[in-house]
């Protein structure tokens, strides 16, 4: 479990200097266009922080967040010209620039008195000849990594100018066995891949899992008792409680921006119309109502609208309401069928899986339907969540003839597919907000 307990000392270390960005026109912050093609990455050199392996361990993995974000290449080791021996020194800052990095991380690991380890990072911009940032965090040994993540977000935010997504986790249906005996467990990852930790024993199972914005809490479909139901599962004390006791099939749960409803789909009849849950009051509200299948609804971050699928029109589309109801407006028009829709977390885009000769497709299109971009096309595609920036995608993928999904990453342009290996199969991921 990670703990809740580390304790960010955001006060910046004495005598360290910061700027808002790159002062040169050559070195400029790296502005992400997502409707520009490939972004060149920004090379950036991340030097092992001192002492010991723990230090190297912390600097490795905050090269890794920022490579797999796309935007930055981290420099081979091999080609550092310093050898950083003090990291509250200037460096030698025409040794990094022959090398090309326009940007230099240098940074320690210490273990205090009292056992706790003081991680302390500075950001320097190379060919301006300046500090950029400089921070320190204190935290249990164990939590080493988060705090790698945390230090990572605060470069990205530092050069790109906007929130970081590294310190955060992804929650997953865990897939392990033969085909004919798949065992489907609840898991829970950091967002790289690394401290998976089991939530169900597989015994039951479980679908579609989705966080809560605003507490360490997942909603998530189950099949206890041989009865689908919707569950609320709490992650620090692992109570498990049910959405409702309705009469027919429940399923697709997502919750409202503020944490305060679940909305999800109710089959009757044949039929599967959306509804809302607020979680204090136990009270249901019907949001539509058709003989068709309308499903996957997901709430716009302000909370006033919600996009969802649907077939009434003859096969599955996206449409977007009102968070009443009223409005009801078909939004996807190309080739094919439309699925699995998710508002980004900035209100600009909405994802989808896409389905059209014979292969499936993750995608992106604003809120009215246009704009309408494929990020990705394979086999078997779907799922997309987004990290809470909304800026990259995380979605499962089943290639032809391969034994189960496994999860993949992309970011908007496209061009920046990752495979998250995980030890088993994985499907369903749903990003976290940020970490408190």
């Amino acid at each position: 479990m990670v703990k809740c307990s580390l304790i960010r000392a955001l006060m910046v270390v004495a005598g360290l200097v910061g700027i808002a960005a790159f002062t040169t026109p050559a070195n400029a912050r790296v502005e992400i266009n997502i409707n520009k093609g490939n972004i060149q990455p920004l090379p950036i050199a991340v030097t092992d922080f001192l002492q010991g392996d723990m230090g190297a361990q912390v600097s490795q993995v905050i090269a890794a967040d920022l490579q797999r974000s796309g935007l930055f290449a981290p420099i081979n080791k091999s080609a550092f010209i310093e050898k950083i021996a003090n990291p509250d020194a200037a460096p030698r800052f025409e040794d990094w620039k022959v090398i090309n990095a326009q940007a230099l991380v240098t940074g320690r690991v210490t273990q205090e008195a009292d056992g706790r380890l003081r991680a302390e990072f500075r950001l320097w911009d190379t060919f301006a000849g300046q500090q950029m940032t400089g921070q320190q965090f204190y935290t249990q040994p164990e939590n080493w990594r988060r705090v790698a993540h945390i230090i990572a977000d605060a470069i990205y935010k530092q050069i790109t100018g906007e929130e970081g997504y590294f310190d955060t986790r992804v929650v997953f249906v865990s897939e392990s066995g033969t085909k004919q005996q798949r065992k489907r467990q609840l898991a829970i990852m950091d967002q790289d891949g690394f401290n998976i930790r089991m939530l169900t024993d597989g015994s039951d199972l479980v679908l579609t899992p989705r966080f809560s914005p605003s507490r360490q809490e997942v909603t998530y479909m189950s099949f206890a008792n041989q009865q689908p139901r919707v569950y609320l599962l709490q992650l620090e004390t692992g109570q498990r409680e049910v959405v409702g006791n309705f009469p027919g099939m429940t399923f697709s749960p997502r919750f409202s921006p503020d944490g305060q409803k679940v909305i999800m789909s109710l089959q009757q009849e044949g039929n599967s119309n959306i509804y809302t849950m607020d979680l204090r009051s136990r009270t249901t509200t019907r949001l539509t109502s058709t003989a068709a299948i309308d499903t996957s609804p997901s709430y716009s971050p302000d909370g006033a609208r919600v996009s969802f699928e649907s077939d009434r029109g003859g096969k599955p589309q996206i449409y977007v309401m009102n968070a009443d109801g009223s409005g009801q407006t078909r939004i996807s028009f190309g080739d094919g069928s439309y699925s699995t829709p998710v508002w980004s977390p900035r209100g600009d885009l909405i994802a989808f899986t896409k389905q059209a000769g014979g292969k499936f497709s993750i995608g992106v299109m604003k809120p009215d339907g246009s704009g309408e971009r494929i990020l990705t096309t394979g086999f078997h595609n779907e799922g997309p969540t987004w990290a809470p920036n909304g800026r990259v995608l995380m979605f499962f993928r089943q290639a032809a003839g391969s034994g189960g999904p496994q999860l993949y990453s992309i970011d908007l342009t496209g061009y920046n597919e990752q495979l998250v290996k995980t030890p088993t199969y994985g499907s369903d991921p749903a990003w976290s907000p940020l970490l408190e």
